[in-house]
């Protein structure tokens, strides 16, 4: 007999690379550890001409994913925060690298104490695909200012684009650096299972618990920055016109594809019609079409469309009242994804809208008395990712940010907490754990290590055995009391 072909498939290929490239990636730092602060730097600098010679040619893998992304969004939402976040880190790296001096005890004295920031290792990161590029690179200028290595897991359902960036990383770093793990869902699951020296994922509430279910069992750190139901609170007393411009901004964006869009909103009762209008009103005014228009970008995949389908016609089996903001009546069944932003009115807590993070340009409007009533209602749930409230009144404001626990807030605005650099990034609760951007990414990929130091006088030894002596009630009758 022959001997037995044994066919392997594409995913085993990636999981065997993932492995070779996790052993070089932990034997290259083991050789350096504490990368210098202008290694550091080079590799940021690196990252930065990489993305700024290649915009275009991302513009252009983003748009064929989508099959129509808006070149401005991807700009916007997926090259500016990365690039902004670079500059920041090289511009305050040196702050974060410094020793921390703490203070030391009168007991312990003479000595120092100080707080030293320690690169972790190799470190893992799972990308989703809403904004491939910033969500993705953008972990990585944290990875990269905390000095360490970094795998990526990009996502399979932006082909196009991840294809496209294995191949400018590969032609920017070594692989015992910086490099891209592509492959389908069996691929991330063993990505999930590497014992890293801290893994981040960025993804639904769902898949989280599975990620950090499989980490658990090497002990691995995990942030999980995830999503959640992000609610919008409008009070009695704002100018609809300058509440409703950043709702349809933040809820249009990407077509609503965003983990920080407003999933929902609260409004009082006798405000709803006024909203409603209002809102009609700027989202044809921001997007005068829709089916051939470049600025509205559509839906990821038929998979996700056909799900955001299935939230209106539950709603509607229901008893809500759909709205579908088509101000042109397009025909939009046919030859396109994108998805007018549908209004749900008398939405109940037994829609999948309501249960559901929406992650589509779908918003649910929950009629409201009070604002107590929406904060209630907000914190009869589980914590949100983002919150946003529009006010002027200074005593309202204090008594949401007071009464209402979420990742980010908003205050008359929607989405730009994220481009926050000094504004750290993440959710708490079923909105995830850890967070990044800024110093907080540099921390989060550091180890905070105290060293204690004495020098030739050590008054410790005050405290040996044998005890009972005359220094060791002394010891007591100054810090025992």
């Amino acid at each position: 007999m022959g001997a037995k072909v044994v066919q392997i498939t594409e995913s085993k290929k990636q999981i065997q690379r993932m492995h070779q490239l996790f052993d070089a990636q932990q034997a290259a730092f083991r050789k350096n550890p504490m990368p210098s602060f202008d290694e550091r730097v080079a590799n940021l600098k690196k990252l930065r001409t990489m993305l700024m010679d290649n915009i275009d040619t991302l513009v252009e893998c983003i748009d064929t994913d989508f099959s129509c992304r808006s070149s401005t969004e991807t700009k916007l939402a997926d090259i500016m925060p990365v690039i902004h976040g670079i500059d920041y880190s090289i511009k305050n790296l040196r702050d974060w690298m410094a020793p921390v001096k703490r203070k030391v005890s009168p007991l312990f004295q003479p000595a120092s104490a100080r707080v030293e920031y320690q690169p972790l290792g190799v470190i893992g990161i799972i990308s989703p695909w809403n904004y491939t590029i910033s969500l993705s690179m953008g972990p990585l200028v944290a990875a990269l200012a905390a000095g360490n290595r970094a795998m990526i897991k990009m996502s399979e359902f932006t082909p196009a684009t991840s294809a496209y960036v294995e191949q400018m990383i590969s032609n920017t770093f070594s692989e015992d650096l910086v490099a891209i793990v592509n492959g389908d869902a069996e691929v991330a699951t063993e990505f999930s299972g590497i014992p890293w020296n801290h893994l981040l994922f960025t993804g639904s509430t769902a898949v989280g618990r599975h990620v950090m279910r499989v980490a658990a069992a090497n002990l691995t750190p995990v942030t999980l920055e995830l999503g959640g139901k992000s609610p919008t609170i409008i009070s009695d007393h704002v100018d609809m016109d300058e509440a409703v411009q950043p709702i349809v901004f933040g809820k249009a964006f990407n077509a609503g594809q965003t983990c920080i869009a407003p999933d929902y909103i609260l409004c009082p009762e006798q405000r709803l019609d006024h909203l409603v209008d209002r809102i009609q009103y700027f989202y044809a005014k921001m997007y005068p079409t829709l089916k051939h228009n470049d600025d509205y970008s559509s839906v990821v995949n038929e998979r996700q469309y056909n799900r955001l389908q299935s939230y209106l016609d539950d709603a509607e089996k229901k008893g809500a009242t759909i709205i579908a903001c088509n101000h042109s009546d397009e025909d939009m069944a046919s030859g396109t994804r994108k998805l007018p932003i549908h209004l749900v009115l008398n939405a109940t807590s037994d829609m999948k809208v309501m249960q559901e993070e929406i992650f589509g340009p779908i918003l649910p409007i929950v009629a409201t008395r009070s604002v107590d009533d929406a904060l209630a209602f907000i914190n009869d749930r589980p914590s949100p990712l983002a919150l946003y409230y529009f006010g002027s009144d200074k005593s309202e404001q204090k008594h949401v940010l007071e009464q209402v626990r979420a990742g980010g807030v908003c205050i008359n605005d929607t989405l730009s907490h994220f481009a926050q650099e000094d504004l750290h990034f993440g959710g708490v609760g079923e909105s995830g754990m850890g967070a990044y951007h800024g110093q907080d990414g540099f921390l989060t990929f550091s180890h905070a290590k105290s060293v204690f130091v004495k020098n030739r006088f050590n008054s410790t030894k005050f405290a040996y055995p044998p005890f009972g002596t005359a220094i060791h009630k002394l010891i007591f009758s100054v810090f025992l009391r």
